[in-house]
């Protein structure tokens, strides 16, 4: 009996273990994230942004982000752990192991006679004939005898004194942590632990990894399918404009599983009619093209008009069911919008280049959609190349308001900006009428909008000048600042839902070909980060140069202190192409902020080869696309009427590659806000 009563106890000690093992460690890495992981707090601050509820910590707010799902699971498991504590603790209690002189109420090593003693006291009180209870009669038969006779008996009591046991010593006992009726393989419980056993060990494991494996399979490392990649690949051009990007972004897999409704269809007409004007729609046969529009796939028809009421901030007509969907559009555009980025600059010809000028597009439809600013407004307009849309995302401002700065020759965002605070202030009250709080929000965005410096070179490591074929170096350093001090922030985006970290694209592109040479993802919101990729970069470059200890551990040095200041380094390689001199320019593009990118012109001289041997050459990853492909692709591009992009380039102004430049390519760039407004070197 007292064996059976040990194994069911083991089976909530099974049970306690099998939960315990991955509970706690992983409640311990939660706890420890949470504690380490930063608020992201740091926003303008504005009263535009206040009233948009998305920095507002409510208490619902903080209830709905921790009552999530997996916290939930996770405190229910940690209830279950309590419970199965307490469960057996209360069994250990109950199970008694047989000992003698604790059931006589003695000390171990009492005599003979102190044993009788006790034995005639509890008999007294315990037999059947003195006491007709059941239970006493059962507690005297297997306890109280039973204890008398092991102790009574000498050699009982000599093998219960050395091991604990009247029977003398026992052997090793192994127990099965299964609930006792299963252990009754007698009877139907036999096929009943037969399905244990096999449920657990086998079926479990097997539906846990053919979960995992399915939804490995379905998505990449940035939550992004498969399929969407494939689409994005696909309707990739070389000389995608910035407007058509639309086209290819919402044809994503993750958009065309959002729900179409049948209650959906009035609603969609009428947003179909309010941003009308935004879909690059041919005017002269406009029913044929809204007929044409409407026979699109119904997931991409309402994706695109969701974007688009959201360009153009009509969203407070949707219904509860749009505003869904809505949300949801816009909580998967980040990712995808980088994956797009990625499809746009991956290495498509001979050379190992990508595409620039889609490049561009993605980015500037990434800004329009944090800053909820539509394509019309970019146009060129005023003796602004970016036309109206820098105004457009500071707070307060409209259309009206921005004609009225005008009449007083404040028609870019630069004349703005460089205004000292007084006459901006001036200009704010007087001309466009806005209140004292208002120019303060207006102040407070600016003060948050960054400034950009960027220092490029491009090199043989070891040797002097560039040669074709040789492995290229490009070093960037990317110096941010604001007005407020702060390096790390969130951007200015009232309309945009959710929380968007600024993040930079850094291109070494030649604008004439229309070719992405080099492209980076930049961040400034984590310094450690960037720190380690630094210290790590300079390591492997001076290595490379023989460079000695100390002087790699002063340059590391100096590269830390420069990203505590507000730098992030960009380092990789190319190979260098045919001999000539080439006109390539540097750009450092921000996906949230509109007039904030930064373009410099970078001149590199590809000497011809006289070195003995040959480098080694740089394969570049991803397939390789004919130029004749290319070219049928260029033909086959319909007409429309696009923006022109800021970075667009007239087939004048492209510049002829045959003036010399410098053995190695350098090239900084200071202060500019946009790139209309760069160097000197850099004027169109």
């Amino acid at each position: 009996m007292a064996s059976s009563e040990e194994n069911s106890a083991l089976f909530p000690i099974f049970i306690l273990t099998i939960i315990a093992l991955p509970l706690v460690p992983y409640t311990i890495l939660k706890l420890c994230r949470a504690a380490s992981k930063k608020t992201k707090s740091i926003h303008c601050g504005c009263a535009v942004c206040s009233r948009s509820g998305k920095y507002r910590r409510s208490i619902f707010k903080r209830i709905s982000n921790v009552s999530t799902c997996s916290n939930f699971t996770l405190m229910l498991l940690w209830i279950l752990m309590g419970v199965l504590v307490y469960y057996i603790k209360h069994i250990s209690r109950e199970i008694q192991v047989f000992e003698p002189f604790g059931i006589l109420g003695l000390e171990p090593g009492a005599s003979d006679s102190e044993i009788k003693k006790a034995y005639r006291r509890l008999s007294i009180q315990y037999h059947p004939d003195k006491n007709p209870d059941p239970d006493a009669n059962k507690y005297f038969v297997e306890y109280i005898s039973k204890a008398y006779q092991a102790l009574t008996d000498p050699v009982s009591r000599e093998n219960y004194e050395k091991f604990g046991h009247p029977d003398g010593r026992q052997g090793f006992q192994m127990g099965i942590a299964l609930p006792q009726f299963l252990l009754n393989i007698d009877g139907a419980s036999g096929g009943i632990l037969l399905l244990w056993i096999v449920g657990v060990c086998i079926l479990l494991p097997l539906v846990i990894a053919v979960v995992y494996l399915s939804r490995s399979s379905k998505y990449t490392g940035n939550y992004v399918m498969h399929q969407t990649l494939s689409a994005y690949y696909y309707f990739m051009k070389p000389s995608l404009a910035p407007s058509k990007v639309m086209d290819v972004f919402i044809k994503a897999a993750e958009y065309m599983e959002i729900p179409v409704r049948r209650q959906d269809g009035e609603p969609l007409q009428k947003l179909f009619m309010l941003v009308r004007s935004e879909l690059n729609l041919d005017l002269k046969n406009i029913k044929q093209e809204q007929a044409k529009f409407w026979k699109q796939h119904p997931a991409l028809v309402k994706t695109e008009l969701l974007i688009q009421a959201h360009l153009t901030r009509e969203t407070s007509a949707l219904s509860p069911e749009l505003q869904r969907d809505f949300k949801r559009v816009l909580e998967l555009a980040p990712r995808l919008l980088e994956e797009l980025m990625k499809m746009a600059v991956i290495p498509r010809s001979t050379q190992g280049h990508g595409w620039l000028r889609p490049a561009i597009g993605v980015v500037e439809l990434s800004q329009c959609i944090i800053q909820a600013v539509p394509f019309s407004a970019r146009k060129a307009a005023g003796g602004s190349a970016e036309g109206i849309a820098p105004f457009l995302q500071l707070p307060h401002f409209s259309e009206a308001i921005i004609k009225k700065i005008a009449r007083k020759k404040v028609r870019s965002f630069q004349d703005l900006w460089d205004m000292t605070l007084q006459d901006r202030a001036e200009l704010l009250t007087q001309v466009a009428g806005l209140s004292a709080s208002e120019v303060q929000d207006v102040e407070m965005v600016l003060e948050m909008m960054p400034s950009i410096t960027v220092e490029v070179t491009c090199e043989t490591e070891g040797e002097e000048g560039i040669q074709e074929g040789d492995i290229v170096t490009v070093q960037a350093w990317v110096t941010l600042k604001r007005a407020n001090g702060l390096i790390g922030a969130l951007p200015h985006a009232p309309y945009y839902p959710f929380h968007k970290e600024e993040n930079y694209w850094f291109l070494l592109a030649d604008p004439s070909l229309n070719n992405a040479w080099f492209s980076q993802k930049v961040s400034f919101m984590d310094e450690a980060a960037a720190i380690t990729v630094a210290s790590k970069a300079i390591e492997e470059a001076m290595e490379g140069l023989g460079a000695s200890a100390k002087d790699t551990g002063n340059t590391i040095r100096e590269a830390v202190e420069r990203v505590k200041s507000g730098s992030r380094l960009v380092m990789g390689k190319f190979q260098a192409p045919a001999e000539g001199n080439y006109n390539l320019s540097s750009y450092l593009l921000c996906d949230s902020w509109i007039g904030c990118d930064k373009k410099t012109s970078v001149k590199v001289k590809v000497l011809k080869r006289t070195r003995a041997g040959t480098r080694g050459g740089h394969t570049a990853e991803g397939p390789i696309v004919e130029d004749g492909i290319e070219e049928e692709e260029e033909i086959e591009e319909e007409d429309y009427d696009d923006y022109e992009s800021e970075y667009s380039e007239d087939e004048e102004d492209k510049q002829e590659t045959s003036k010399k430049g410098p053995a190695n390519g350098n090239a900084r760039g200071k202060g500019a806000r946009s790139s209309s407004e760069g160097s000197g070197s850099d004027e169109e």
